[in-house]
């Protein structure tokens, strides 16, 4: 059986998509309240009632937002600020402006609402990456308001009594960040990926969590119990209800081991490996530190500008980066310089236009044309950096590295300011030439969302292809293999910063592999060392070549989970 194909014999029906978060569960199938029906056309509004449409419009678009704002003040992390921006859009002047365009002109406001939406939707398909995929958001808070002007009930989470698994074809951020994990056991949905705001938020919550599982997950009836195991990317129903709940028994006392451990992290036999964090501004790095993360291990300086219009000076930025620095002063940073372009569109470092951003000008290869860019901020994160002794050492790497020439040219630029040079590995070339491109680094950090993405040939934000965009693809870790041999030999650290850092048992394989570090989301640094203490290196070892020898994603999950319980 293949990824996100079913087996339905009876009333037993299987399905496997993308585990993106461990644990077993054993509920009721509940499915999201459906989307209001999309209205086509309405009634034409006279004139002198215009005015008075467009208020009812702003009084449901705001009674949206208030709900959304109440939820996120209950909320915390990534939770509560994914809310928060959603609460924003609905209160987005542009949308709002549209909407009060199409309402004057005579339109009725829920066909105004749909045409505006649609309007936006469009442009932020035609600009694609990240932008792209808040499509998802500006539909959802579309059918919100709808919902609102018809005085139906909000579509998404239904209110539940008791425990349930939670089944949708793709959830919205604002429905992810308000599970209720006192009711909610589990998710599974047809759509999505191993990098979307799901899976992201599913991790903050430990929530056990299956995304990009197909169409046959509608084969399950409302009511039903199934079986989740997060692990293995399975949802199965007809299972035994004894087998079940000692297996939900046994994830529960797996997660509260992980609960109980401290860190550091090392094997069985003593063998250490570096947890750390991925950030993205000072808050993420606040509460990364009250975790058992070692340090910084990815601090994304480009989230902070996605939407400057204008490059901050040099002193704006310094004043930024040394927020997070603050959060760790005696502990290891690593920050990633300017990673625009792509799904990362910033207005005032990318191209105007590119056929294929993906394959653009992204990453260092901005500073190409536009060094000077890329100088003031090494000269900020210099800045930043200052009074931070030997204990606390700043490591910066650029993105997107392809070349000898290039890794040389910017160490270069990294020595004359007294920072530590180093590189990502995410792209295949760069991988297969490490032999020429390390003597000129410190250390390189393999990211394993773009170096699947470039392997596999496949868009990582694209649900369709999500079981070619997994990290457990054999023909990725023979690259990150490769990569950690040439780093053994040349003495040059390498670490893994990309979501497959967060998986426990590709943990596992990455420490066999020979990974010296591995940063992750804070809130999956626990579960990582808790699951490499109870193995030792050999077995991890044992893991690595398990996976290597597989033949796709999901047999080199069933290998590894075999040679770790052995």
């Amino acid at each position: 059986m293949t990824e996100g194909s079913g087996n339905n014999t009876s009333d037993r029906l299987t399905v496997k998509g993308t585990g993106v978060v461990s644990g077993i569960a054993y509920a009721d199938v509940v499915w999201v309240r459906p989307r209001p029906e999309l209205p086509t056309s309405g009634p034409t509004i006279p004139e002198g009632e215009r005015d008075a449409e467009y208020e009812r419009f702003v009084a449901a678009a705001d009674a949206v937002a208030e709900r959304l704002d109440g939820r996120a003040g209950a909320a915390e992390g990534a939770a509560a600020e994914v809310l928060t921006a959603t609460a924003g859009m609905v209160r987005d002047r542009g949308w709002r402006k549209t909407v009060c365009k199409n309402v004057r002109s005579g339109t009725d406001a829920t066909v105004a609402v749909v045409e505006a939406t649609a309007k936006f939707v469009a442009m932020f398909n035609a600009a694609g990456g990240v932008m792209a995929e808040r499509t998802t958001d500006l539909k959802d808070i579309r059918d919100r308001v709808i919902a609102q002007l018809r005085g139906e009930e909000e579509p998404g989470l239904p209110a539940i009594e008791g425990e349930a698994v939670l089944f949708a074809d793709d959830l919205s951020p604002a429905d992810t960040a308000a599970l209720d994990t006192d009711h909610y056991r589990a998710l599974v949905t047809e759509l999505g990926g191993p990098t979307s705001h799901t899976a992201i938020i599913a991790r903050q919550l430990n929530l056990p969590c299956i995304v990009a599982a197909g169409a046959a997950v509608r084969d399950f009836r409302p009511g039903e119990k199934v079986l989740v195991d997060g692990a293995l990317g399975v949802v199965r129903s007809g299972a035994d209800p004894e087998e079940s709940a000692h297996l939900v028994k046994e994830s529960q006392e797996r997660a509260a081991a992980i609960a109980r451990w401290t860190g550091p992290a090392r094997t069985r036999d003593d063998h250490r490996v570096q947890l750390l964090a991925n950030v993205q501004d000072a808050n993420a790095a606040r509460i990364a530190a009250e975790t058992q993360a070692e340090g910084i291990g990815l601090y994304r300086t480009e989230m902070s500008f996605l939407s400057a219009t204008e490059e901050p000076s040099v002193e704006e930025q310094a004043a930024l980066y040394g927020k997070v620095f603050a959060a760790f002063p005696e502990s290891k940073v690593v920050v990633r310089t300017l990673d625009a372009g792509s799904d990362k569109p910033i207005a005032y470092a990318n191209m105007s236009e590119e056929e294929n951003p993906a394959l653009g000008v992204r990453g260092l290869r901005i500073a190409r044309d536009n060094e000077a860019l890329l100088t003031r901020q090494l000269d900020a994160i210099a800045q930043a950096a200052q009074g931070r002794g030997e204990q606390a050492p700043t490591w910066v790497m650029a993105p997107m590295v392809s070349t000898a020439r290039e890794a040389e040219w910017f160490a270069s630029l990294c020595k004359e300011r007294g920072l530590t040079p180093g590189a990502m590995i995410e792209v295949p070339a760069a991988a297969l030439m490490a032999d020429k491109i390390m003597p000129h680094l410190d250390f390189v950090s393999i990211g394993t969302n773009d170096l699947t993405q470039y392997t596999m040939a496949a868009d990582r934000l694209s649900s369709q292809l999500a079981y070619l965009t997994d990290p457990w693809q054999p023909a990725v870790l023979r690259l990150i293999q490769h990569t950690c041999v040439v780093g053994r030999d040349t003495n040059t650290a390498v670490g893994v910063c990309g979501e497959a850092a967060a998986d426990p048992m590709l943990a596992c394989v990455l420490t066999g592999l020979g990974v010296n570090s591995l940063s992750a989301a804070s809130t999956a640094v626990a579960g990582v060392g808790a699951q490499l203490a109870e193995v030792t290196l050999e077995q991890c070892q044992a893991a690595a070549t398990a996976a290597l020898a597989s033949e796709g994603a999901s047999e080199a999950r069933d290998a590894v989970r075999a040679a770790l319980e052995r």
